[in-house]
């Protein structure tokens, strides 16, 4: 039987040993057949899949979401709308995250220059924020 080892996988798909294991816990890939003597043995498809579930996740996307589009990928009624359509609303996602970073970084920002640097922790300005009630 033919195959290329969980090392092999993780080598060519630039990934850790324990992260293919665990894609597979959570679904994204399919248990492989066994050699006699045991070993997983998985096709090049399996690389070009977790290659597809990195570069997704580098876009963003979470597990859930990368199982969603790996199930609408193998649906042959499934068109390129409705993966825009995932698409679109990663991207309001991730425009709501930097909307929010940004806040932060303005806060935070705020607090740095209300902060001398000088005197008694006990009267940072940072410090005392955190803990106030009114918040930041």
């Amino acid at each position: 039987m033919d195959g290329l080892t969980i090392g092999d996988v993780a080598k060519e798909a630039k990934v850790n040993i324990e992260t293919l294991r665990y894609y597979e816990r959570r679904g994204l890939l399919t248990s492989p057949p066994r050699s006699l003597s045991n070993y997983r043995l998985y096709t090049e498809d399996t690389v070009r899949r977790v290659r597809f579930i990195k570069g997704a996740q580098e876009l963003g996307f979470s597990l859930k979401e990368i199982l969603d589009l790996l199930s609408l990928q193998a649906e042959p009624e499934t068109s390129c709308e409705d993966i825009r359509e995932r698409a679109e609303a990663k991207i309001t996602d991730i425009e709501a995250k930097i909307a929010s970073l940004q806040a932060m970084k303005h806060a935070l920002a705020k607090l740095v220059t209300e902060c001398s640097g000088s005197g008694p922790i006990t009267d940072c300005p940072i410090l005392e924020s955190f803990d106030s009630s009114k918040g930041v």
